[in-house]
């Protein structure tokens, strides 16, 4: 897999993202959560034009910042998308699905030998744990409220 098969994958992958987002808001009761997944939805058409930006360009490099990775959402299931789910349970799905595609471009990143594809990958991989992170933390605010 060459640098701009690698993008197209990952356009790809925020395409379904973007996708899987959309349909989450149109099936959702819940205003806030309708709201979240709009917003998500929103951001993976941003990530897409990015990524379409580097596949155009391929003098530009990818640079996204590590933040924290608080390990929320290993510790979760995988809840079921439904119309009714509770708010913490449309974060946690989001937060599942963030972390599903920061672990495939990890592997990627893993199985490859070139410099160039295996720092992609790690970037690709940095930016979807960006996503997880903040949706760790409002799980976090959602799913503990009482002891605040």
């Amino acid at each position: 897999m060459n640098y701009k098969e690698i993008l197209a994958t990952a356009i790809n992958n925020e395409v379904e993202a973007y996708e899987f987002y959309t349909s989450a808001s149109l099936k959702s009761v819940n205003p806030s959560l309708k709201d979240i997944f709009k917003e998500l939805a929103d951001e993976e058409q941003k990530h897409k034009r990015l990524l379409e930006g580097f596949l155009k360009d391929n003098s530009l490099k990818m640079n996204f910042t590590t933040g924290a990775d608080y390990k929320i959402s290993e510790s979760v299931e995988l809840p079921k998308l439904t119309k009714e789910m509770s708010f913490s349970d449309g974060i946690a799905l989001a937060m599942k699905k963030e972390e599903e595609a920061m672990e495939m471009y990890q592997k990627f990143a893993d199985a490859t030998t070139d410099h160039d594809q295996k720092n992609t990958f790690l970037q690709l991989a940095k930016m979807e744990k960006t996503h997880k992170t903040r949706l760790e933390d409002m799980y976090t605010n959602a799913a503990y409220n009482e002891v605040w």
